[in-house]
């Protein structure tokens, strides 16, 4: 087992000091978290860890020949190669084994009988094991697994890196640390970009990676799926906790209400001791008095209670009132060029629904919802607001809405009500803006800054509806916990694009799952449901390495391109096959529940019910058989691919 030991690291930045004698032992085994309020240094820790930054003084030492991989949070630099290539460079260890086995075996032909060679062929056996358990000589289908989980589409993998947005360059950067197969992998938020199917696959592919992590994320159900203990940095130390997320936070919640405590108590004594160093200062009689209560507050300790886990609070204004039948999409058909986004799609918002919309990254989630508030109206079916419906819109690109002229305070004020205006600080501090933030002028603010005040805009006015696109984006998990609680205590309606899973899991009681190319999915306040299903379509099984040398180029077969445009499209054909078959199994039990409707003497006696029932009958019908056709073509393909393949 390797294992790292850190000791006594120390950096200060000017008079602060970011890491002041921190001390941790992780392991090839080690499942761990490292939390803490922003800014406390945690990618500075993570930096240090790396060799990226170098520290005022470390103590580390780790097993010999140990390997550490590490993703940013930024920052990332890819180069001119193709995507393929990009992530092929995890594999660069295992080229220098290559290398190193090739010169011993250069030796080994030139030694002569009676030479000493034990020590060269332990070696090579040792590479062996090293190139097996990397799973070099699988590299090319292990390259194109997890590009699929991570979302990738087999011609994906010629494009060159610059053609890809930010995020999708992170998810590359995320592709090349994953199949480095280090004993350690640093991971800071690598849940950033990704949409909730690429967050399964890779919580499924970190439940049995085969090596330790050390994990920054700001993803609580990602967290508690993935480690089982947390190492909380305050104040420039380091505490373990065993355990989740969720079981750290219980733990240190005891401690802080300790802490509140005895912080209230040393408020109380600094407080009277400074009434008497003030009463009796110039008393002569009293001198020694004072002096005693003056070094007795200069040896006190402030006890500080950790920010990043205070209990916030945030509460909506009423909603005013509205009828029942908040919204009916109808028909809702919408293409881009050769694109469909939605095709024939109609459903309910009743009062007092939360509808959670997920899915794929472009699948059209974004887009749903500016149609649902009037902001696209290039579509065909109708939108229609129900009486007395006030919508509420929080788009990404929200923070555009702000005047840059107002300081922070003062842009929130201008939505506020009057009962509100005591209360802003309050606000602003739950979304993370503390102390002389609030004075900051909106011009100056960072890009997540603008998003969390926007937000907060949305979320003051009294409305009935809200519409929130991504609204858990650049907030810490205590700022998500607030936002959490006050939606369930929320008394309107609401629709909210996420791939939080923790936050959905929470808030929402209906699911719109989006897909490419595939009819949309409900699932009506069944997450666990829902959850299943998405992890059985996003799970992960290690490659066996077969120990046979791949060959990019061999006379009579395909080139490495080819045999992983073959093995990606082998992967992708088998999940479509699977979702077709699932479709199908769904539309069939929706015909049998439509069948024995029609049986009830209240429907087949109302001609206008017993109309709606046949034709939602024939419509899953239609939908079930074009489902088993789409479903026998992808098996062809499938089989004939696989035959080619010489699977």
């Amino acid at each position: 087992m390797a294992t790292l030991q850190v000791r006594d690291v120390r950096l200060a930045f000017g008079d602060r000091d970011i890491l002041d004698g921190v001390s941790f032992t992780l392991t090839s085994q080690s499942r761990t978290a490292l939390c803490g309020a922003n800014g406390s240094g945690k990618s500075t820790l993570l930096k240090v860890i790396s060799g990226e930054i170098k520290p005022d003084s470390i103590d580390i030492t780790k097993t010999r020949g140990m390997t550490i991989a590490y993703l940013p949070q930024s920052d990332i630099v890819l180069g001119s190669d193709t995507a393929y290539r990009e992530v092929e460079k995890g594999f660069s260890r295992s080229e220098e084994l290559i290398e190193e086995k090739d010169a011993i075996g250069e030796k080994l032909q030139h030694t002569s009988e009676g030479d000493r060679t034990e020590g060269m062929l332990e070696r090579i056996r040792q590479i062996e094991e090293e190139l097996l358990s990397s799973g070099y000589y699988n590299r090319t289908m292990k390259i194109g697994q997890v590009m699929a989980g991570l979302g990738f589409e087999p011609s994906d993998a010629d494009r060159p890196c610059a053609e890809f947005s930010g995020g999708w360059q992170m998810r590359i950067a995320l592709a090349r640390t994953l199949v480095e197969h280090a004993d350690l992998m640093l991971l800071d938020e690598p849940t950033n970009y990704l949409d909730i199917e690429a967050l399964t696959w890779l919580k499924n592919y970190l439940k049995v990676y085969k090596g330790g992590l050390l994990l920054v994320s700001h993803d609580q159900g990602f967290l508690d799926d993935t480690v089982n203990e947390v190492f909380e940095l305050f104040a420039g130390k380091l505490k373990r906790y065993a355990g989740n997320y969720t079981q750290y936070k219980a733990q240190r919640e005891m401690e802080i209400k300790e802490l509140e405590a005895k912080a209230k108590a040393q408020a109380e004594l600094v407080g009277k001791t400074e009434q008497f160093i003030e009463r009796f200062r110039y008393k002569a009689t009293k001198s020694k008095q004072v002096q005693s209560r003056i070094k007795q507050l200069d040896k006190l300790e402030e006890i500080q209670v950790p920010g990043h886990l205070k209990q916030l609070e945030f509460s909506f204004p009423p909603a005013p009132h509205s009828g029942n039948d908040v919204m009916k999409v109808d028909h809702l058909t919408k293409h881009y060029g050769d694109i469909d986004v939605f095709d024939d799609l109609s459903f309910f918002i009743h009062k007092g629904d939360r509808l959670a919309v997920t899915g794929r990254n472009g699948a059209g989630k974004s887009t749903l919802l500016r149609m649902l508030v009037g902001k696209e109206t290039e579509y065909q079916g109708t939108i229609t607001l129900g009486a007395g419906v006030v919508i509420g819109y929080y788009a990404q690109e929200a923070e555009t809405t702000l005047d840059p002229k107002n300081t922070v305070l003062e842009e929130l004020s201008t939505v506020a009500t009057t009962s509100d205006l005591p209360k802003l600080r309050t606000y602003l501090g739950s979304f993370l803006f503390q102390g002389d933030d609030v004075f900051k002028s909106v011009s100056v603010l960072s890009g997540g800054e603008r998003s969390r005040l926007a937000l907060l805009k949305i979320l003051l006015h009294p409305v009935n509806l809200l519409v929130l696109d991504e609204p858990t984006n650049h907030l810490d998990i205590n700022a998500k916990q607030m936002l959490m609680e006050a939606l369930k205590q929320y008394d309107g309606t609401m629709v909210f694009v996420s791939h939080d899973t923790y936050f959905i899991s929470h808030v929402a009681n209906r699911i719109l799952y989006l897909n490419h190319g595939q009819a949309p999915q409900f699932f009506e306040g069944d997450w666990e449901y829902f959850s299943y299903k998405l992890n059985e379509k996003e799970k992960y099984e290690e490659l066996q390495d077969s120990g046979k040398p791949e060959k990019e180029e061999k006379a009579g077969a395909l080139s490495y391109k080819e045999a992983n445009k073959l093995r990606n499209r082998i992967i992708s054909l088998q999940r479509q096959c699977q979702d077709k078959q699932d479709e199908a199994a769904r539309l069939e039990e929706t015909i049998k529940a439509l069948e024995a409707e029609m049986e009830k003497p209240a429907v087949y006696s109302d001609p206008k019910r017993i109309t709606e029932v046949m034709r939602s009958k024939t419509k899953a019908e239609a939908d079930k058989e074009a489902a088993e056709d789409a479903w026998f073509s992808l098996q062809e393909e499938l089989e004939g691919l696989k035959a080619q393949a010489g699977a």
